[in-house]
């Protein structure tokens, strides 16, 4: 069983996957060919907004943008400590300072009261100037735009939405990465739409970002590559990866959003009442980067781990350590307290198989393994007691 099964969706699309790749090898245009903007094209269309920029990863698309912001030493940068490490990382490129909110218990995405809570403190604290706010859309969710919006404008912050994991999601249709001021995606293979290596997005509405965004990501480039009026980076997109996405993004419109989903609603009735599954609240869309469940404690979690493993189901922590935790950060003034529920889930959740070419057979074999599990456990807790 894999956990996400890239092989099946290639065996699936690959004779429309290999003449794309084939058609760039005979027009030998690696860089830049017509397919990148033909993607770009066909993302902003889905997305709904005016730009989409490509570029290597998505670790850049986030870099990219704080760079155009002009985000430097001094500015504070509001992130979720229940993520992947990029989503701070980027901060600290630019010389600023990541301030970690804890997040959602339901939904793992950035806890919008304790978000507020951690403005006003910095803004009190007088030590750092509040500049932007990095939403996370963790496993496919998107996180809560209406009301991170409005912080946002009331304290006149920039939002970045973090799409990594959301592409596809959307809040009452309105898509993931199209919210916020500017928003990014990644194509890594094992994302919701992911290519064969790295390769990222930028997404936005305002006109003079998408300039200053394709003209950064060449280095710093003017009319042409060689008129050099800024200092940018080298981040783009080959013409192979953008290939390869358009024939994939056809399928993830077609069937794989829509079939994620119904595996969604097959795991969820075999597992609810015997696990905490996924919460998607009334609106929302998720487009499951991952299927997260939660376990009582980290004795339980690991022990299901391991479990599965002697089954041969394959299975994912996401994430072992907090932002604040990490050693990268080690120089920041943090209060462990403060961050009580992502110290919680980094302990109790794991991700189970989850991709659109999964079997209700391969649903069903997953759910029994786990309720015997918990069944098992829960006769040796008594006997004990």
């Amino acid at each position: 069983m894999e956990f996400r099964d890239l092989k099946t969706q290639y065996q699936k699309y690959k004779q429309e996957i290999d003449l794309a790749v084939q058609d760039v090898f005979a027009n030998a245009n690696f860089i830049g060919g017509k397919e990148v903007k033909e993607l770009e094209k066909q993302l902003a269309n889905y997305v709904g907004v005016k730009h989409c920029i490509t570029c290597a990863n998505g670790t850049d698309a986030l870099d990219l943008v704080l760079m155009a912001w002009e985000i430097k030493e001094g500015d504070a940068v509001f992130v979720p400590d229940f993520t992947f490490f990029a989503s701070g990382e980027v901060v600290s490129f630019r010389g600023a300072t990541p301030v970690f909110v804890d997040v959602d218990r339901d939904t793992f995405n950035i806890d919008t009261v304790k978000l507020e809570e951690a403005i006003i403190r910095t803004i009190e604290e007088r030590k750092l100037r509040p500049k932007v706010i990095i939403p996370v859309d963790l496993f496919g969710l998107p996180a809560n735009y209406p009301e991170i919006e409005r912080i946002a404008e009331k304290y006149d912050l920039l939002v970045l939405e973090d799409g990594a994991q959301g592409f596809g999601g959307n809040i009452n249709g309105k898509k993931a990465c199209s919210f916020g001021h500017a928003a990014t995606t990644s194509f890594f293979p094992a994302k919701p739409l992911g290519c064969y290596g790295d390769g990222g997005a930028i997404f936005t509405n305002d006109d003079n970002l998408a300039r200053l965004l394709n003209s950064l990501k060449i280095h710093g480039k003017g009319e042409d590559k060689y008129d050099n009026v800024r200092i940018g980076i080298n981040s783009r997109l080959d013409t192979i990866q953008a290939a390869v996405l358009i024939i994939k993004l056809r399928a993830f419109v077609n069937h794989e959003l829509g079939d994620v989903n119904q595996l969604y609603k097959l795991y969820t009735d075999r597992l609810n009442g015997v696990v905490e599954t996924p919460f998607i609240p009334e609106g929302f869309y998720s487009s499951f980067a991952q299927y997260t469940i939660k376990l009582k404690n980290k004795e339980q979690r690991n022990g299901l781990q391991a479990h599965l493993k002697e089954y041969g189901i394959p299975s994912m922590i996401y994430y072992v350590k907090p932002m604040h935790r990490q050693g990268a950060f080690s120089n920041l003034e943090h209060y462990d307290k403060s961050f009580i529920v992502t110290n919680s889930l980094c302990d109790t959740v794991l991700s189970l198989p989850m991709h659109p070419y999964l079997t209700i057979d391969e649903i069903n074999e997953v759910s029994d393994v786990i309720i015997q599990y918990i069944q098992d456990n829960s006769l040796k807790s008594e006997v004990l007691a």
